[in-house]
């Protein structure tokens, strides 16, 4: 970065209506041979092509009464229509990206929002994303050029050749978690303080933002009836599970926060469904040490049983309610 730096936040407008169904499942087929795919799970490229394009084929859904049929694009929410639309992007931004790299830049996608950082002039970039446009008439680029952009949930400012970072809310932001008296597993309601404590580390790039956007969390939490106790055990959980042993401060911030950055994320690991069995339950407050309960009687009863073999794991379900049926109806 230099004091020229600037930040580009490219939008695809109305990406998934926007891509022909035959070119969207064309691109699906290309990404295959990309990848040297012969079979996906079980099943042949040339089935896994011809069910996509039967669901891209057969969308309907009714407005005012009338039924319609959807000529263009693919149903918003449907898995495949995401996973088009990457692959469709995919094959349409490999120039860019190519142009963007060897000019020393960044290039970033994240389904529908590009970001690009690059050391070109304003103009200059403005002229390329003009070119870019007439790649694919389907693909419609709006474009946002300067020295500070926001990028999902990320700040970012170029401040005289430094690189600012902080949370970014958008302005129809409302301090909404999920309530701590709410009907919900206590583990649910400690993962909101920690994993919302460790975006804030990992975006704030100075101690004394890091600090405000602590405070401001800590504020949001407590209107959310979440208990001071419990903010606080999750704050330090933050710590303690990237094994730093003392507090954040001015002088050790910026290496600490590095670490961090640095610090693994814990992989997903891969379910062998023969020797694994799901149970749900619904969850309520006097169903708390059902889960503890289960298991000892599972030990008990099953211990010198070959069913012992399968590794029970247990889910729950939600409580229905009005306030859930309303919620899913609007």
């Amino acid at each position: 970065m230099n004091g020229n730096t600037i930040f580009c936040t490219i939008d695809v407008v109305d990406l998934y209506t926007m891509i022909p169904q035959v070119e969207g499942v064309l691109s699906l087929k290309k990404m295959l041979d990309y990848l040297k795919l012969k079979k996906v799970g079980g099943l042949k490229v040339e089935t896994i092509i011809r069910l996509s394009r039967f669901v891209m084929k057969n969308n309907y859904f009714s407005y005012d009464g009338q039924f319609y049929h959807q000529i263009r694009g693919g149903a918003m929410g449907s898995p495949l229509t995401l996973t088009l639309a990457n692959c469709y992007m995919f094959f349409f931004e490999r120039q860019i990206v190519k142009q963007i790299k060897n000019s020393g830049g960044l290039f970033f996608r994240y389904i529908d929002d590009l970001f690009i950082v690059i050391n070109w002039p304003v103009r200059h970039l403005l002229k390329q994303i003009d070119k870019w446009k007439n790649f694919d008439e389907n693909i419609k680029l709006n474009p946002n050029i300067n020295s500070f952009a926001t990028f999902l949930d990320l700040y970012m400012e170029n401040r005289d050749g430094v690189l600012f970072t902080t949370v970014y809310q958008k302005p129809s932001y409302e301090p909404y978690y999920l309530p701590f008296n709410s009907i919900h597993p206590l583990h649910m309601k400690k993962n909101i303080p920690f994993t919302m404590l460790l975006r804030v580390i990992r975006y704030c790039s100075t101690f004394q933002t890091y600090l405000d956007e602590r405070e401001k969390l800590r504020m949001a939490l407590l209107l959310n009836k979440y208990p001071n106790k419990l903010i606080d055990e999750q704050f330090n959980n933050v710590l303690l599970k990237c094994n730093i042993d003392e507090p954040l401060t001015n002088l050790n911030y910026d290496k600490y926060r590095q670490h961090v950055i640095d610090s693994p994320m814990k992989e997903k690991v891969t379910i062998d469904y023969e020797a694994v069995m799901f149970i749900h339950f619904t969850y309520c407050s006097t169903m708390k040490t059902f889960p503890a309960k289960f298991h000892l009687l599972w030990n008990k009863y099953f211990e010198e049983s070959p069913i012992n073999e399968v590794r029970p794991i247990l889910g729950t379900r939600n409580v229905k309610n009005i306030h859930r049926r309303l919620a899913f109806n609007m």
